[in-house]
């Protein structure tokens, strides 16, 4: 498995509680910064995927 993939999921998760964390406490900036680390995670997971791809081909 390519780090990007377990670096990317864990951005995902990160990302995940900000938008959370941000929603109990009213706050739009720390939402907003959740989605994009989430965006940011998905991106980098599947860039690791493709690596994964490459490598077992």
């Amino acid at each position: 498995m390519d780090k990007d993939r377990v670096i990317g999921s864990a951005k995902v998760v990160k990302g995940k509680a900000k938008v959370a964390v941000g929603m109990a406490i009213g706050d739009a900036k720390l939402e907003a910064e959740g989605e994009a680390d989430k965006i940011e995670g998905k991106i980098q997971n599947a860039v690791g995927g493709i690596n994964d791809t490459i490598r077992d081909a």
